[in-house]
């Protein structure tokens, strides 16, 4: 059975081959060369992938990361493709969709909303199925991914519910609606190009724009 974090790659292994080597991306200083090549040592280097995390460890790990970079462009996006040894404990898929659905799906939408002139109108359609487990992901690392935000915070999706994600701080509480994809975007970081609503007391609503946060 293919899991939806596999269907999720093989997108973000077709639009990398589209957009080629140079592309822009979301995430600051990275062309898409070097989004995949972090997606691979994330795969392929645990020797390194501590590096992202622990500041005393990076060097190792932008040495690693350059290295795959630097290399043949279509090998790189079919390591991506191909996906992990066969010994990672991702390759059964209810473990690959835990792990790394939500990695994939925000950086997909890196490369495809970083393109000249991207708008809304030009999102990518994304099924009930996919916007369900993403909500998913969402109930259980919303407390992780918004527990900076200097307000309360509540999600609120047209098909799933809503959910409070941070408590009330003395600056008050917001509500964020939008379609699950969108939040997870909003709540990594990507808050330019997400498509949520935000409500709440002008102050809280202020404090939250003005805020930095994110995964």
């Amino acid at each position: 059975m293919t899991g939806l974090a596999q269907l999720e790659r093989q997108a973000l292994s077709s639009t990398l081959t589209r957009v080629g080597p140079d592309a822009p991306t979301l995430c600051e200083g990275w062309r898409s060369r070097d989004l995949a090549a972090h997606i691979v040592l994330r795969e392929r280097r645990p020797d390194a992938v501590a590096g992202v995390f622990l500041p005393q460890l990076a060097g190792h790990s932008q040495r690693v990361q350059d290295g795959y970079a630097e290399g043949s462009w279509a090998g790189l996006v079919d390591m991506v493709r191909q996906g992990p040894p066969g010994w990672s404990p991702s390759r059964v898929p209810a473990v690959d969709d835990a792990v790394n659905l939500m990695e994939f799906f925000v950086h997909h939408e890196d490369v495809l909303r970083a393109a000249p002139g991207w708008s809304p109108d030009q999102a990518r359609d994304i099924g009930p199925d996919l916007q369900e487990a993403l909500w998913s992901r969402l109930r259980q690392m919303g407390q992780l991914m918004f527990r900076r935000s200097p307000v309360g915070i509540v999600l609120v999706t047209p098909e799933h519910g809503r959910r409070a994600v941070k408590g009330p701080t003395k600056l008050g509480t917001v509500v964020l609606r939008g379609e699950p994809a969108e939040l997870i975007l909003f709540g990594t970081g990507r808050r330019d190009v997400a498509q949520v609503e935000i409500d709440g007391e002008p102050d809280a609503v202020e404090a939250l724009r003005e805020s930095s946060f994110g995964l």
